[in-house]
């Protein structure tokens, strides 16, 4: 191994885990019989150079890091280095906050593959503008980290990204425009930051993308219609943001969706605006708390994927399809909170299945048919059973010979007669009958 290399790497390791450590007394050849935990070397022209370098409790005989830690000039002298990474080295924001440097990292631009810090509450301040000149830069992680300020437009340069996460910050302002560039990318995760302002229509470029998580921030506007484009896309999450203006209908072009989740959005509109029926891959389909109004089609009863539909906390109305519960595959549903209306046709087995994973309570227009859900048997969760009413018919149903509308909401009796169920009754030559059917008592009238 070189002496320069060496020197560095022991300089490096030191400044993060404190001056106690001696490596050249501890591990006289760090990439032979004397190892270093976290350290990774490979040979090029006969010599060693160390190849990845992680700093954190990652394995049990890792290096962990010092409370007061330095980051040393010779972190950038390596010459072969592919792989930094930090977990949860950097603790403290209160008594020891760090701040990562700004310069040098052009110096790994053309080694440098994948850059992590993951766990890091004590990792402060803004998103270094020298980590735009990392081009051959495919991994960037900066997951659970203090990191504030706008996100820089040069991460636009890093075109050889393939995953880019930047979860869990303090993170605010509008994503760059530049982004949409970065064609390469699988994996984006801008998730638990303040992100506000609109989505660049430019994400539409991003058409190698496998999941795209943006939930928890601010970002406002209509989901730009651009987005069907991405069809090789899995997972779409923009739950907990500002979206509004409805569901736009290139949402039905996303042919290999497996997740869509858009809960708490105030998004309005209805869900006849897509054709669900095109989404045959989804598995969870969360449209819970967009203030959806109208009915729900039967179009997404034809997802025979989707394990978990969440309607809930919306203003839908109309009448519930049985072929819901024939969906092969769902685990879960979820209708509760709307204006739902009309009697549960459900079979008594499908609630015993689903349990309260059945949700269908804050309805007050829905109903069971009695019959189902008695003391041995199962209903749905929170929902009444549909009343027995008593309707008289041949009377004017405004008049007091109707039933409840007599003294003390009892039946008229100027006739001098007294009903009694299932018995007839005679009287001021009118004949009564009562016949009692499930779903009302008649009274007929002949």
């Amino acid at each position: 191994m070189e002496k320069t290399e060496k020197e560095a790497l022991y300089s490096t390791i030191q400044g993060f885990v404190g001056n106690w450590w001696n490596g050249s007394d501890l591990y006289p050849d760090p990439c032979g019989w004397t190892p270093i935990q976290g350290v990774s070397c490979d040979l090029f022209d006969g010599f060693w150079y160390v190849t990845a370098l992680h700093i954190g409790p990652i394995e049990e005989n890792s290096l962990d890091c010092a409370p007061e830690v330095e980051f040393r000039p010779d972190l950038f002298a390596f010459k072969r280095l592919k792989s930094l990474s930090f977990f949860s080295c950097f603790v403290s924001p209160r008594l020891h906050p760090v701040f990562l440097p700004t310069d040098s990292w052009e110096v790994l631009s053309g080694i440098l593959e994948s850059l992590e810090f993951r766990s890091n509450p004590g990792l402060t301040g803004q998103f270094p503008t020298g980590f735009g000149h990392l081009r051959n830069l495919q991994s960037l992680v900066l997951l659970e980290n203090g990191l504030t300020g706008e996100l820089p437009t040069n991460i636009g340069n890093l075109t050889n990204l393939r995953r880019l996460v930047l979860s869990a910050n303090g993170f605010k302002g509008q994503v760059p425009d530049s982004f949409g560039g970065l064609d390469k990318l699988l994996i984006v995760d801008l998730s638990k930051n303040s992100l506000s302002g609109p989505l660049p229509s430019t994400f539409g470029g991003l058409t190698s993308l496998l999941k795209l998580d943006l939930s928890s921030n601010q970002i406002e506007g209509k989901i730009p219609s651009e987005i069907g484009n991405l069809r090789n896309l899995t997972l779409l999450d923009l739950s907990r943001n500002n979206f509004s203006g409805g569901l736009t209908q290139s949402l039905q072009e996303l042919c290999s969706l497996e997740g869509l989740i858009l809960s708490n959005n105030p998004i309005g509109g209805d869900l006849l605006s897509v054709e669900w029926h095109r989404l045959q891959g989804l598995v969870i389909l969360d449209l819970s708390n967009l203030g959806l109004i109208a009915d729900i089609p039967d179009s997404i009863a034809g997802l025979k994927r989707l394990r978990f539909l969440g309607l809930n906390d919306n203003k839908l109305t109309g009448n519930l399809s049985p072929k819901l519960a024939a969906m092969p595959s769902v685990g879960a549903i979820y209708l509760n909170g709307n204006n739902l209306t009309g009697e549960l046709k459900f079979s008594e087995g499908f609630y015993g299945k689903m349990g309260r994973r059945f949700g269908a309570w804050n309805n007050p227009n829905l109903c069971y048919p009695n019959g189902v859900g008695g003391s041995s048997s199962h209903g749905p969760y929170g929902v009444r059973q549909c009343h027995q009413e008593v309707t008289l018919y041949g009377v004017d149903p405004d008049s007091k010979s109707s039933l409840g509308n007599g003294p003390n909401g009892s039946l008229n009796q100027n006739s001098q007669s007294m009903a009694s169920l299932g018995f007839p009754v005679y009287g001021a030559d009118v004949f009564w009958c009562l016949f009692l059917v499930p779903t009302s008592i008649m009274i007929l009238l002949l």
